[in-house]
């Protein structure tokens, strides 16, 4: 089978080759200026548009919203006075028989800043969250905060309809992307009718499924938006799903039998404990040895592991990790162990060499409860109902531990009757409109910054640092235009022993509208008394108000040689 990654390159090194050499700057675009909400009970009637129903409109005075809604919902943003939109948009009956729409809501603040900002949702959507524009990590603030106008969307679906909505052509094509082009034409539209004028500024932001949905914006609608936010971007979502079912077997042949744990979205059911043969202290064992190789490598021993790419030249879990000899004594793990870290960690491949997804770099945030509850819950209880009806076609009944991953692996890439697209094609950025050129988004303006914590256990970082290296070499000056910031010790958009609390949006909005290119973006940790929630993770040794720069890769934060090693001024980017 030819390797398909290579194929993609030698397209898109031709498209690249077509654009030439960029020999001057892109456009500066003009600062966003602001405004003040004109109506709001009158757009349910006044407003008109396609295929669109406004349901309710109300205003919602000053005070706190939940992000999410209760009893899950932790977080609350203070907000100032603005206008909630509800409505739906191509309200119609399914081929499967189901009802479908693509269902939003929208909030317009009172004293606007003159921005749009697409709220762009994580796991299968199917959920019409808060359209607070709030952000991974331990938040700040939302974009709603700040004054913009921000809408959200269920994506086509409702969570009743979750993973089967995928069997159904048109509600697969809206969660892959076309919601995104649906929806954001008519909120503009609103925004007009609401304020008197069009957004100045528009940006689309979200983590993990939601950073999918900004980089397959940033492929399919450059002219649409110009800021993109795209945290631990889930771009190859089926590809890192099946990598996490492929691990789960693996897990699951160390794991003795017997033990459960519980569903996580059902009670009646259970799981086997796969996590029960690389447990909890195991983990830590792992972490240490991680940090034990690598953590000086940036000039501190300070519990944090800065230079990644460093680090996995360095570090060698066959010889840096102490393997028991006669017996567990919290100092060690088995040789069986570390033959099946090795493997997941270097990513599973189909019988004939060609890889499912990624491998993943090691990290001190192995040692994160997000880390295991990915790698050996949700990789059992989400993986397999969305790889049998959202991530490869045609539809079939994947089990965990029993499945021929190569058959799954050549369903990503199926069409079926029916479909115009195959499951790669619809969901991922990577295979359409020469995506890696990115050249509209480049050439008028627009900016892309990325996040990735280095610990995520489902979209391994190590993919996110491919894409903007394949961006590099096919995009003369792609500097200019995208940035990623790696998080060490960061899980999944959030968590791990990290400082991952930042504002990555204020960075974002000054590189657009006033040409500030971010080099490093200020993040703490949530220690005790942290207004964002705390982070119970963090090293009792680490200060609670600790800061360090996150710096735009390839640039590592290194220590400068005196001061506060809790101070992330005492830090460089070099």
């Amino acid at each position: 089978m030819t390797n398909r990654w290579m194929a993609l390159g030698s397209s898109m090194l031709l498209a690249g080759c077509a654009v030439g050499l960029q020999t001057s700057a892109p456009p500066n675009l003009a600062p966003a200026r602001s405004g003040t909400l004109a109506q709001c009970e009158e757009l349910r009637e006044q407003f008109k548009f396609s295929a669109t129903r406004i349901e309710s409109t109300a205003r919602v005075s000053a005070g706190a919203v939940r992000n999410g809604p209760q009893p899950t919902a932790v977080t609350a943003y203070s907000v100032s006075e603005h206008c909630l939109v509800k409505g739906k948009m191509h309200e119609r009956q399914g081929a499967d028989g189901q009802p479908y729409a693509i269902g939003f809501e929208m909030r317009l603040p009172k004293d606007w800043n003159g921005r749009f900002f697409y709220q762009a949702n994580g796991g299968l959507d199917g959920v019409v969250q808060p359209a607070l524009g709030a952000l991974g990590g331990g938040p700040l603030t939302g974009a709603l905060a700040q004054g913009f106008a921000v809408i959200s969307s269920d994506a086509g679906h409702t969570s009743g309809q979750n993973p089967y909505f995928g069997s159904e052509p048109q509600a697969r094509q809206d969660y892959g992307y076309a919601a995104v082009g649906k929806i954001t034409p008519m909120a503009k539209a609103l925004i007009l009718t609401a304020y008197g004028k069009l957004p100045d500024r528009s940006y689309i932001a979200g983590c993990s499924n939601g950073g999918r949905h900004a980089l397959v914006a940033a492929s399919r609608y450059a002219e649409q938006f110009d800021g993109y936010l795209a945290g631990a971007p889930g771009y190859r979502l089926p590809n890192a799903a099946l990598a996490q079912l492929w691990g789960s077997s693996k897990w699951n042949s160390l794991a003795p039998a017997g033990p459960t744990v519980n569903h996580p979205f059902n009670p009646n059911l259970k799981f086997p404990d796969i996590g029960a043969g690389f447990t909890a202290d195991d983990r830590h064992i792992l972490a240490r040895a991680v940090l034990a190789k690598c953590d000086a490598l940036d000039g501190a021993a300070d519990g944090m592991v800065q230079d990644v790419s460093a680090c996995q030249k360095a570090f060698d879990v066959q010889k840096d990790v102490a393997s028991c000899t006669a017996g567990r004594d919290g100092k060690c793990l088995s040789t069986v162990q570390k033959n099946v870290i090795a493997q997941v960690f270097k990513g599973g491949q189909t019988n004939k060499g060609e890889p499912y997804y990624s491998s993943f770099p090691y990290d001190t945030g192995v040692s994160g409860n997000n880390w295991a509850t990915w790698k050996f819950v949700f990789s059992q209880a989400l993986d397999p109902g969305a790889l049998s009806h959202v991530f490869t076609s045609p539809k079939r009944d994947v089990k965990a531990f029993d499945t021929d991953y190569d058959n799954l692996f050549n369903g990503i890439f199926a069409k079926p009757p029916g479909y115009s697209e195959s499951a790669d094609e619809t969901i991922t950025p990577m295979n359409h409109a020469q995506p890696l050129n990115m050249k509209n988004v480049q050439q008028r303006g627009a900016k892309i910054m990325l996040y990735h914590g280095v610990s995520d256990p489902v979209f391994s970082e190590t993919d996110t640092r491919a894409w903007v290296d394949r961006v590099a070499k096919q995009v003369p000056n792609s500097a200019n235009f995208v940035r990623h910031f790696p998080i060490p010790g960061m899980n999944h958009c959030s968590a791990g022993p990290a400082a991952d609390q930042f504002d990555a949006l204020t960075p974002l909005v000054a590189w657009v509208e006033q040409g500030i290119a971010p080099g490093s973006i200020t993040a703490q940790v949530r220690g005790a008394g942290n207004a964002g929630g705390v982070n119970t993770e963090l090293p009792a040794s680490w200060s609670a108000q600790r800061t360090r720069p996150l710096c735009a890769y390839p640039k590592v934060a290194k220590y400068t040689g005196s001061g506060s090693l809790e101070n992330a001024a005492n830090f460089s980017c070099q």
